[in-house]
């Protein structure tokens, strides 16, 4: 059987409902600000779920960047130590400045997160 057809068939109520212009108008665009591809798809949702979230992955990319770059000095530092037996104080004061910009970064997310109701 075509998966297309079987989709179909499967959705075969139709609900329908009348709104005015604008608020027709905001629904597109709050279904255009969820990357949801589907009009449908969209009201189905907010009509099963009662909400949809979009989030920001900005500050997370930021945080996994921030991440990297610790492991990466963490490592240098690591090999340093082993092939001359010294650490330089410079190297753990720039260590310890990229941690603390790694847990303001952590801070500033779990914030936000919590602020989702």
């Amino acid at each position: 059987m075509d998966t297309k057809t079987n989709k179909k068939s499967r959705r075969n109520i139709l609900i329908h409902f009348c709104a005015t212009e604008d608020e027709a108008t905001l629904i597109r665009q709050r279904k255009i600000d969820s990357c949801m591809v589907s009009l449908s798809a969209y009201i189905r949702k907010m009509a099963i779920n009662g909400y949809h979230i979009n989030l920001d992955l900005t500050d997370i990319r930021e945080m996994v960047r921030l991440l990297s770059n610790a492991t990466n000095n963490i490592t240098q530092l690591s090999r340093r130590v082993n092939e001359i037996q010294n650490v330089y104080a410079d190297d753990v004061e720039d260590l310890r400045q990229k941690y603390n910009s790694l847990w303001d970064a952590a801070n500033g997310i779990v914030k936000g997160l919590s602020k989702i109701k």
